[in-house]
């Protein structure tokens, strides 16, 4: 019998209930435990439960048993758009007249648990980038899903815009302030200074994509980490469930998350992947000028999270990890904030497996993050070049393949702004209607890469210790 008005931490009965399998029906079964900041996570036979802590943040209040209530369906709601077998069910721990602790039983209910379908720790998304097992295949069906869910998601206008950046920009500032002893050398007023004049050039743009519905009931956390392979599909999990305005966002700030994650941890190819299936399924081209400023915030909040982690490791070696990865994480929200300028590349020739593998390939080195937008030659009207165009004026590189025409050629010349670096490639023998004087002949992938590499600065990205990234620093 439990007396919980006699105990100082009424959920030290509940993690105790929910310690022990015979509470489950499984009394031989083993119970796993994992935590987080904001949850305790019971692992058993194929399922896990999930409770919430009884603590508040500046972003979130779980101090009451009503308010953890709330959450747990809010998590359960909101989950089950992207992952509705994986999110099962909300269950009270009731405590029964006899002070005994039962799922669904009599007495009131002194805590709430999210039921979920278990699934292998080792089909996270950051553990398949640990182990080189993402692939170009993985990353476009992710891409695929994300448009949808976003697409889907609930319009939000009473969000978002740029108050709500300007505000985030203020948060990453005082809380990289807090860490800033420990990362003691980062160009933390810097960056916040950089940020204040991207948002002063930006904020019509971002109230205007609030007024057409850009911004939405996103995701809000959409890094590696929660992202998992499940029955063979990429499937997104544990999103913000506790705070409108962390989770109600433009969604192009949503898709940063996961483009910034990819990218610290050298795999910005993949990122360019996700990135150009996304567009393929959006109307996507203005709103681009802002990601490199979604980038950066993105970049700065994950320094501070992890610079926190490193301040409470007990481990000292993991503990210096988690600010080197911290400082990365910060040096790349500055780079992210002075983009070179973009450029057009033109990629000929007439094997096309030949000529979309190239293009896949040079579109994830091409600067500036996320790569370049690959785009195939239409050859109704000017529909293609009229989208180049514009992806480019947003300070994106644009990579058109396809077999050109001396009409093209042209239309590529003479359009083309001043600042925008122009680099015509033919793969194999140019045709004789197309000037030698315009296109560089390329025999192979190879050396179109040299090529590009030669003319103008790839994208870079310090290759990283990946263990670092799931080592509790989430």
């Amino acid at each position: 019998m439990i007396d919980l008005s006699t105990l100082a931490d009424p959920q030290q009965a509940v993690v105790a209930f929910l310690s022990r399998p015979a509470s489950y029906g499984l009394p031989t079964a083993d119970v796993r435990r994992i935590e987080t900041h904001c949850s305790l996570v019971f692992l058993v036979g194929d399922s896990a439960y999930k409770l919430k802590r009884a603590i508040r943040y500046a972003s979130l209040d779980y101090t009451t048993v009503e308010l953890r209530a709330r959450a747990c369906q809010a998590e359960l709601r909101l989950n089950r758009r992207t992952a509705p077998e994986i999110y099962c069910a909300v269950w009270p721990i009731n405590c029964g007249p006899d002070g005994v602790l039962a799922f669904n039983g009599p007495g009131p209910a002194v805590d709430f648990v999210v039921v979920m379908r278990q699934f292998a720790q080792s089909d996270l998304f950051d553990r398949l980038a640990d182990r080189g097992e993402l692939t170009p295949e993985l990353m476009q069906a992710l891409g695929v899903s994300v448009a949808r869910f976003h697409a889907d998601a609930e319009v939000a206008p009473a969000f978002g815009g740029s108050q709500a950046i300007r505000r985030v920009i203020a948060d990453n500032g005082r809380e990289l302030a807090l860490v800033g002893a420990t990362l003691d050398g980062a160009a933390m007023e810097d960056l916040t200074s950089r940020s204040k004049i991207a948002i002063s050039r930006l904020g019509r743009l971002l109230d205007r994509r609030r007024t057409q519905g850009s911004v939405r009931r996103c995701h809000g956390d959409l890094r590696l980490a929660n992202i998992c392979l499940y029955e063979g599909q990429p499937t997104l999990f544990d999103c913000i469930e506790f705070s409108d305005e962390i989770s109600c966002i433009d969604v192009l700030y949503d898709l940063a998350f996961l483009l910034m994650d990819l990218h610290v941890r050298g795999r910005g190819d993949l990122g360019n992947v996700v990135f150009n299936t996304y567009l393929d399924r959006t109307a996507e081209t203005d709103g681009l000028r802002a990601l490199p400023l979604f980038l950066s915030l993105r970049a700065a909040t994950r320094s501070y999270a992890l610079a926190g982690g490193a301040r409470r490791s007990p481990d000292k070696r993991k503990a210096t990890g988690l600010v080197d990865l911290a400082r990365r994480h910060i040096a790349a929200a500055s780079g992210f904030l002075v983009p070179p300028p973009p450029t057009l590349i033109m990629l000929g020739g007439a094997d096309t497996v030949r000529r979309t593998d190239t293009a896949k390939m040079l579109a994830g080195q091409v600067a500036p993050v996320p790569g370049a937008r690959i785009l195939h030659l239409d050859r109704v009207g000017n529909a293609t070049w009229r989208e180049a165009f514009a992806v480019l004026a947003a300070g994106c590189s644009v990579l058109i393949e396809g077999m050109f025409t001396p009409g093209d050629e042209r239309q590529g010349l003479a359009a083309l702004p001043l600042t925008i670096q122009l680099l015509p490639f033919w793969l194999g023998p140019l045709p004789p209607s197309l000037s030698r004087r315009v296109w560089r002949t390329l025999e192979d992938r190879g050396s179109a890469l040299a090529a590009v590499a030669s003319a103008l600065p790839l994208v870079t990205a310090p290759r990283v210790d990946c263990q670092l990234f799931n080592n509790g620093a989430h």
